[in-house]
């Protein structure tokens, strides 16, 4: 029975989130097409997903270590476990911000459209797709667009989730581009809504997200890449519910 309302509540939740995409695709569209629209493209994005969660009965709460400065590009990097991790960010992000996720969303029927434009899709396998990722995300940083990433690249296929291997690339960026790292702990968001909720579903909730105070790397030197990652990962997992 419980498994069966759990199915019930993941279609009630897509069904939101589907038709506040539809309602809000025009501008989706219209915003997309020019840079100078990203900011509105992703004040929309933060209403659609505001709207869709709260009619599904899931709310966020978020815990800040330190205020973060709305006029500061960050480069935030934060663990993943669920298709809500997107959403999260859509909300806790202002201005002009971009994901980097994996080339699987190009073809997805929601997210394709922000993908083929404001954000930035990358083959995990592929090194050249990498380099070419990371070169558009560099681009974009001195823009003034801050970065979401997240480091392990993939969703953890394990139940609970663990917090996988980071990869290089966010914390060798943040060097270069001497653009502060924030940490984030998406904390208990696999218990509302694990991957994408077709194996478990999802349900109601409050999905606690602790969001660690930026890491400047102004004095920091590309060799320094490997211990900022560690840092990073030891931040995020002391927040994460065993």
């Amino acid at each position: 029975m419980i498994k069966l309302l759990r199915q019930f509540h993941r279609i009630w939740y897509l069904f939101w989130i589907v038709f506040f995409f539809a309602l809000f695709y025009p501008l989706y569209y219209l915003t997309s097409r020019n840079e100078k629209y990203y900011g509105i493209l992703n004040f929309c994005r933060k209403i659609n997903s505001f709207l869709s969660s709260c009619l599904s009965g899931i709310f966020f709460s978020f815990t800040y270590e330190e205020k973060l400065d709305k006029n500061q590009t960050y480069i935030y990097c934060a663990n993943h476990s669920s298709n809500l991790d997107i959403m999260i960010f859509c909300i806790m992000g202002q201005g002009k911000y971009h994901f980097m996720g994996k080339d699987e969303l190009l073809k997805n029927p929601v997210l394709g459209i922000f993908f083929k434009t404001i954000d930035i899709s990358v083959n995990r396998d592929s090194k050249i797709s990498a380099f070419r990722a990371f070169k558009k995300a560099g681009e974009n940083l001195k823009k003034g667009m801050s970065l979401v990433i997240f480091p392990e690249g993939k969703i953890d296929v394990h139940y609970p989730p663990k917090l996988g291997e980071f990869k290089n690339g966010p914390f060798r960026l943040a060097i270069d581009q001497n653009i502060p790292l924030v940490p984030v702990s998406i904390t208990n968001v696999w218990k509302i809504n694990w991957d994408d909720g077709s194996q478990y579903g999802s349900k109601p909730g409050i999905c606690d997200i602790y969001v660690h105070k930026p890491i400047n790397t102004a004095a920091l030197v590309i060799d320094d890449a490997d211990v900022l990652k560690e840092q990073v990962f030891h931040l995020i997992d002391s927040k994460l519910v065993k």
